[in-house]
């Protein structure tokens, strides 16, 4: 894998996931996964390890989505595991669980990118 940086705080995980992605770096992001890692996309799909989620991801940015911030939540931080979340433009939610490495970064163990919003 390349040298590139890595998460010190849990939000910082889906900041680098729009830049790596807006870059078509799989690699980044792959990296951004322990490695045995789950992801649930597209919908309706797990991918597991980064055998898989490298898959996903080489599908992902060969379909080169117009990726766009969302409005990052504040991690929930529990000694070593941390809750993500950000509210797309779509009204979509991603929800994540992080996991501090024994580096001190953090990484993705969990991902769950796309959440409908339930209507009142």
């Amino acid at each position: 894998m390349t040298n590139i940086p890595v998460a010190t705080e849990p939000n910082d995980l889906s900041r680098f996931f729009i830049e790596r992605g807006k870059a078509g770096d799989v690699d980044g992001l792959v990296a951004l996964y322990e490695p045995d890692a789950v992801l649930a996309f597209p919908p309706g799909t797990i991918a597991t390890g980064h055998a898989e989620i490298r898959k996903v991801y080489e599908g992902f940015v060969a379909a080169a989505p117009d990726l766009v911030p969302g409005r990052q939540h504040p991690a929930l931080v529990c000694g070593d595991l941390a809750l993500t979340a950000t509210t797309l433009a779509t009204g979509e939610m991603t929800v994540e669980i992080a996991r501090r490495q024994p580096d001190g970064s953090w990484l993705w163990v969990v991902d769950q990118p796309m959440l409908v919003p339930l209507l009142p």
